[in-house]
């Protein structure tokens, strides 16, 4: 097992801002075997319904592209430092080809998730009108797999897999991973030390005696065979079901994942812990469930104990569980997170040298201005927006003088408040001041991918938008939102 020199950690949080880089440094071999996916989120507009069945006509102006499911969990692995191998059986087709270059491209290797004729390559697709998934469409194999991909699966299994420090197997119950499969993966005479099962019928896979097990609340319900209600307080009565969790999935620990209340750890030595979830203010995230997997598997691969690799894959699942679609979590994003909260703007020599570090790890910049004097609603929502339409979202403020200038009248609020206000929002990762009535100069500094402008914008500002695209960067004005809602 690959070690890893743990930073000295506080006993109450466990967790600290060097642990993520220790972890990246230790860089341990993980297999992801399972059902790889590909997630589609399109997103348009819908303003109007179709006159041939009462269903919304969406005018698609985007269509974005993530891996999902066991993709999605290596992609997670891959951006937090780990040497990742994607095991598995996916269609020789279009969706299938796009998978495996998302999966390249972030550093995964693809040589055990093979192509292959008569299967057809699962994918779900989310059609986005404003705000709102208004259908997802799921392609998926039709019928059972192939015998002989079975077989090629659980060969490269063997190959592929066999020097790992861990693997995590993701069974979403495709019909992939059989019950041949399980039995002759139990019977291997070399596995990797660290096994991790995130599956929707985990107890299928207790021949392994996996390390551990990870259901979500529906999953461990369906275990324990009665509903895990809200009604009721759900991580008492995880606990005092973890034997019969323990014994029916043959693990060694059990993770249960509720969702909004966090996590409850079990072992077999009758251990308890507890996580606390950040509640979500994005509706459309998806995959948090991947992160929390993924950053686990990578904490105990490294030798990290059971609950401080929990705490760990907690907060990971924070991060994504805020964000936009399918997302991964990287080891900068875990660093600022576990960190001292920024409270204060960045001066513009220190956002440039902060953006020149997103841009080498291929990040995409989206940049925001205006004075934000008492943020409103349409503030936070627009903030929301403009965050979706890329990877690191800028907030420039006018400071007190340009505002008096440009609206006759000191702001409410100074500049120093406004912007640790707009700081604190999750959306927003840098905010900087700046002194001219327009951002044109800085503008120039920063060339953002994107420069967006709120719905109260009928036009585009002519002399933004000309710096912008001179340097190949989008212009984009956001639906109009109201400061409140209308009561």
């Amino acid at each position: 097992m690959t070690s890893v020199d743990i930073p000295t950690m506080s006993p109450a949080r466990g967790v600290s801002p060097d642990l993520p880089l220790a972890l990246r440094a230790a860089s341990p071999r993980v297999a992801v075997i399972g059902d790889h996916m590909l997630d589609g989120w399109w997103e348009g507009t819908s303003e109007r319904i179709s006159r041939e069945a009462p269903a919304p006509v969406v005018d698609l102006q985007e269509k974005l592209f993530s891996p999902g499911g066991a993709a999605n969990t290596a992609m997670n692995l891959a951006s937090l430092g780990a040497r990742v191998s994607a095991i598995g059986i996916i269609g020789d087709d279009e969706p299938g080809h796009r998978l495996r270059t998302l999966l390249l491209e972030a550093g995964v290797d693809v040589s055990g998730l093979v192509p292959f004729p008569r299967v057809k390559t699962t994918t779900k697709t989310r059609i986005l009108g404003g705000d709102q998934v208004l259908v997802r469409l799921d392609e998926r194999q039709a019928g059972p797999f192939p015998a002989t991909a079975r077989e090629l699966l659980m060969e490269t299994v063997h190959v592929v897999g066999a020097d790992s420090d861990a693997e995590v197997i993701c069974d979403y119950s495709s019909g992939l991973l059989d019950e041949d499969l399980i039995a002759a993966m139990a019977r291997r005479r070399t596995r990797p030390p660290v096994c991790v099962v995130d599956a929707h019928d985990a107890a299928r896979w207790s021949p392994l005696r996996p390390t551990l097990v990870t259901p979500n609340a529906a999953e461990a319900s369906a275990i324990l065979g009665f509903p895990l209600s809200r009604a009721h307080d759900r991580p008492a009565v995880v606990a005092e079901h973890a034997a019969e969790l323990l014994e029916r999935t043959g693990a060694h620990a059990v993770v249960v994942t509720l969702d909004r209340e966090g996590t409850v750890v079990l072992d077999r030595s009758g251990f308890a812990h507890r996580t606390w979830a950040r509640p979500s203010t994005e509706k459309l995230a998806s995959g948090a469930g991947d992160t929390f997997v993924a950053t686990a598997t990578l904490a105990m691969a490294s030798g990290l104990p059971l609950p401080t690799s929990a705490d760990l894959a907690q907060t990971a699942a924070d991060i994504v569980v805020q964000r936009f679609g399918t997302s991964v979590c990287s080891t900068e994003d875990l660093v600022a997170a576990l960190g001292s909260p920024r409270d204060e703007a960045l001066t513009e020599d220190e956002l440039i040298e902060r953006l020149e570090q997103e841009r080498a790890q291929g990040r995409r910049v989206v940049f925001m201005n205006g004075c934000f004097d008492v943020l409103t609603r349409g503030h936070t929502v627009s903030l929301r927006r403009a965050k979706r339409l890329g990877d690191v979202l800028v907030v420039a403020v006018n400071d007190d003088a340009s505002v008096a200038r440009l609206r006759g009248q000191q702001p409410v609020n100074p500049a120093a408040d406004r912007a640790n206000v707009l700081a604190a929002l999750e959306c927003v990762d840098y905010v900087t001041v700046f002194s001219t009535d327009t951002p044109v100069p800085l503008l120039e500094r920063v060339r953002p991918d994107v420069y967006v402008k709120g719905g109260d914008y009928l036009t585009e500002p002519a002399q933004e938008a000309a710096v912008v695209r001179r340097h190949g960067g989008q212009v984009r004005i956001l639906d109009y939102v109201p400061e409140r809602e209308a009561l």
